[in-house]
């Protein structure tokens, strides 16, 4: 969940100052409650914007609460896939009253990089280097710019340079692990596995390693937790894997937080590492199901249509194939080719569930 101490810290301030001022939500009372938000855990990131909304129609121009709303714009916008203008124009105020923040200006950089406008976002990035190199939140941002550009060895190296400094933080830990998953990829493509053994060998123990001490230093890190499991499955330490996987679920459901993504990245480990389709079908739909616009259900949708294609052109007579594709048809609400694949579906099996769906859209059409 974070830094308690911090987070208790946070709110004994908003307490002092509702305190002073009980009669109205102040903009100061908003403003902290905001930032307590956004500190806390990453469900109530909606409620910081809302705080932080309140707070600027009070004081517009104020630079910390508008800081806040850029930053909770980037996370939300971060974890739905979903750059918008809103995010980029709500960091460019933030930084026209915070001039000096290079954390913004990286920040305004990535979100640039995300709408392909290269040139301003590079021009950022360097600016804030070359203005705060020393600074660990500038470095770490500055080398997930450079992972997402396809400079892994670059952003290593930041990476590497920004733990020298601050060595106890599971986001850069994170980072760096995502940075050596995508290197490992990088040298299988470049070469035969005899050939890079070594590198591709260190580069797994790095990866696996910086994961670790992320989950270690913050336990409730479902993305390193999730990453970590799914690095034990590459390397084939099945058990170790399953067991992590099992650890997530049940620290998902106890928060309820990260159950799609985790009902995504366990469907990606039952498909590639075990090869087990009936549990990657089953997980990817129960991601599918949980929010179907969602980035995380929009990549099982596509899954399970891959799955489903695949197995009607070798058997036309799938019906278990034509209910899947039913299924995502109907969590898209695209509801008449939805009923055209149950009926497919029920030509060739009989099923409830399916039976049940079908029922339901065709009243719904009516």
């Amino acid at each position: 969940m974070g830094n308690f101490g911090e987070c208790e810290s946070y709110l004994n301030k908003v307490n002092e100052i509702k305190g002073k001022y009980p009669s109205g939500p102040y903009a100061e009372v908003l403003g902290e409650k905001g930032w307590t938000f956004l500190k806390f855990s990453r469900k109530y990131y909606e409620r910081a914007k809302e705080c932080f909304e309140r707070a600027l129609e009070m004081e517009p121009d104020e630079g910390e609460w508008n800081a806040g709303l850029a930053i909770v714009l980037y996370r939300l916008e971060y974890i739905h896939q979903d750059t918008s203008s809103v995010g980029v124009d709500q960091l460019r105020r933030a930084i026209a009253t915070n001039p000096d923040d290079d954390v913004l200006k990286v920040l305004l950089g990535l979100e640039l990089a995300v709408c392909k406008k290269y040139s301003e976002a590079e021009n950022l990035i360097e600016q804030a280097l070359e203005r705060s190199p020393e600074h660990p939140h500038v470095i770490r941002y500055v080398g997930k710019f450079f992972r997402n550009q396809g400079y892994v060895d670059r952003s290593l190296a930041l990476l590497n340079r920004a733990l020298e400094k601050v060595s106890n933080t599971a986001f850069i830990h994170h980072q760096l692990g995502i940075c050596y998953k995508i290197k490992i990829l990088k040298l299988k493509q470049a070469g035969s596995h005899h050939t890079k053994g070594a590198e591709i060998k260190q580069a797994q123990e790095q990866c696996i390693y910086h994961l670790e001490m992320a989950t270690e230093l913050k336990p409730s890190f479902t993305m390193a937790m999730t990453e970590l499991a799914s690095q034990y499955g590459a390397n084939r330490n099945i058990s170790r894997a399953e067991e992590m996987f099992q650890k997530i679920f049940q620290a998902a459901k106890e928060n309820n937080e990260n159950c799609q993504f985790v009902h995504l990245r366990y469907a990606e480990f039952q498909q590639y590492c075990l090869k087990c389709e009936p549990a990657a079908i089953k997980h990817y739909t129960e991601c599918l199901k949980i929010k179907p616009n969602q980035y995380e259900g929009k990549k099982s949708a596509k899954r399970l249509e891959g799955i489903a294609k695949k197995r009607i052109k070798s058997n036309p007579m799938d019906g278990e194939a034509f209910g899947i594709l039913g299924i995502v048809h109907k969590e898209r609400e695209e509801k008449q080719h939805a009923i055209e694949c149950f009926e497919k579906a029920l030509s060739f099996e009989d099923n409830e569930d399916y039976l049940s769906y079908l029922c339901e859209l065709r009243l719904s059409l009516q």
